[in-house]
């Protein structure tokens, strides 16, 4: 958003609205910018596909290489792989070496300044969250659809939605659920000695089964909607041989436990439940008396205003728009969206009865606020 676009939002400073006057120099700059984003959504896409290919992770271990090097390497279609060389070279992601240097002719590199941030396993590698842009190309015109019908799409419409979820949040799990995230909610002494803990909106299940090969004395239950889902944890945890993870196909609004478990996670999931306040109040009731409720989600503002600086902003809303609040309306649930912010999700854990929210936050993690709340 540019600074005249704060300005007509907040009401600070005078704008062309003012006065009805626009510069020719502002339509200029007004085409450039709708040029720039033409060509930053481009490169997304075929980012995407470096990171889905392995492209990216190829090419960092690789010297300056031809498209038919990097095709072998790769095993890919080496036609496909210099068109997508020729995107990222304009792109700024590549190097390229043309004949005219003899000892690298026609030659690639990926920018070592960015190999960090597209290539390995960890939470740095931004490539994967490319992905999502993929995602919303896909559904794109149905969406738009929506608009004029209201609704939204289920989640079956999004089939690679659960592959993609899991990849993102599996990094920042891998790196930070068991010495980061958990000593949060206070509970690391009571996971060793052995509690009954639950994930609701487990996904694919890899944080429940991380956590109970962590603490092998506290036993642990995924809740999901989805079959492929809990069949995916159910899977992880055979391979892993966890005998103390279990998964159950379960909407998480008609959760019915009372006093069952001593702490109760939920990542990223309650935003776009149909009703989050429902699946709040279930949790309240499921948790024992000094039970601890351990809530992860985006880390933004539930004022539109506010969000103006936040460098991700606009992907919040996108992806909102695309998947989050429209499987909510799908549903004829309360579509909140990713971007309900951190003072509505607060409250409503508070109305939810509990006597104790406190938000924190992990530099590890800096898409997300932590909700720490007693009973």
């Amino acid at each position: 958003m540019t600074t005249t676009d704060t300005n007509l939002h907040t009401g600070a400073g005078k704008t062309a609205w003012d006065d009805g006057l626009v510069t020719e120099d502002a339509v200029e700059a007004g085409a450039a910018r709708l040029l720039g984003i033409l060509n930053d959504s481009s490169a997304a896409l075929l980012a995407s596909v470096g990171h889905q290919t392995g492209l990216f992770d190829v090419m960092a271990g690789l010297p300056a290489a031809t498209s038919e090097q990097i095709a072998d390497a790769a095993g890919l279609n080496e036609r496909y792989v210099r068109e997508w060389l020729g995107g990222m070279v304009t792109a700024r992601f590549v190097e390229y070496r043309p004949a005219r240097y003899p000892h690298a002719a026609g030659t690639y590199r990926l920018d070592p300044a960015l190999v960090p941030s597209v290539s390995g396993p960890g939470v740095d590698n931004l490539a994967r969250m490319l992905q999502y842009v993929t995602l919303m190309g896909e559904v794109a015109g149905r969406i738009a659809q929506k608009f004029r019908t209201g609704g939204g799409l289920g989640y079956g419409d999004y089939p690679d939605f659960m592959h993609i979820q899991a990849s993102d949040s599996g990094s920042v799990h891998d790196a930070s659920l068991v010495s980061a995230i958990l000593p949060l909610a206070g509970c690391v002494d009571r996971l060793r000695a052995g509690i009954d803990v639950a994930d609701i909106g487990c996904g694919a299940g890899h944080a429940v089964n991380l956590m109970a090969g962590a603490f092998p004395a506290s036993r642990f239950t995924g809740y999901d909607f989805s079959e492929d889902a809990v069949l995916a944890g159910r899977a992880e945890a055979r391979r892993l041989g966890l005998g103390n993870a279990r998964f159950e196909i379960l909407d998480a609004a008609a959760l019915d436990v009372v006093e069952g478990f001593d702490l109760i996670t939920v990542f990223d999931a309650v935003h776009d439940q149909a009703r989050p306040a429902q699946v709040l109040h279930n949790i309240h009731q499921a948790l024992r008396p000094d039970g601890t409720f351990l809530m992860v989600d985006i880390k933004a503002s539930s004022n539109v205003a506010d969000n103006v600086g936040l460098p991700w902003g606009t992907f919040l809303y996108a992806i909102s728009t695309f998947h989050c609040m429209s499987v909510s309306l799908a549903q004829d649930g309360d579509g909140l969206g990713t971007v309900w912010g951190v003072q509505l999700a607060e409250s409503m854990v508070r109305a939810a009865g509990f006597g104790t929210v406190e938000v924190k936050e992990l530099d590890e993690d800096p898409f997300n606020a932590y909700f720490v709340a007693r009973k």
